[in-house]
Parts: structure tokens; C-alpha cells; sequence
């Protein structure tokens, strides 16, 4: 016959586990249902650094950086694109 004290030990790892499976459950639907909603980005739009490529300022450092390549016979300076 089991003693106390194992019985109870084993109680306490049977609640551990079956609450560990619940939330892992929870865990795992959360995430199915996330992934399933629809993304606020149009399909067209695009995605990642491209979204930025057309920005003014990313279209000024471009024009900056290629001044200074033909300034600089064909040399790509590093200096900052902004100078204090």
C-alpha cells in the first residue's frame, strides 16, 4: 500500500501536469487564431525594408550618397549623411 505523503506527491504531480495541459492547449488555440487573422496590410502593399524605399527620407539619403559617389571620383565616402 502507497503511504501518505506518496499519494499526496503523486496528486500534486498530476494537478502540475494536467494544468501544464491545459495552458499548453490554450497556448497552442491562441495561436492557431492569431495566425488565421487576416493581416491589416493590404496583399498588394509592400513588406518589410521595401515599405520604406519610398519614403522622402530614405530618398534623400540615396540622392545625398550618390552626390558624394560622383563627388568623390567614384569613392563612397562614410561620412554622416546629416554633418553637425
Amino acid at each position: 500500500m502507497e503511504t501518505r505523503p506518496d499519494s499526496a506527491a503523486r496528486r500534486r504531480r498530476l494537478r502540475s501536469f494536467a494544468l501544464g495541459g491545459v495552458l499548453g492547449a490554450a497556448g497552442a488555440i491562441a495561436t492557431a487564431r492569431r495566425a488565421s487573422i487576416r493581416s491589416r496590410r493590404p496583399r498588394n502593399a509592400p513588406a518589410g525594408l521595401a515599405a520604406f524605399e519610398d519614403a522622402p527620407c530614405f530618398l534623400e539619403i540615396v540622392g545625398e550618397e550618390a552626390q558624394r559617389y560622383r563627388e568623390g571620383g567614384g569613392e563612397i565616402s562614410t561620412g554622416p549623411s546629416n554633418p553637425t
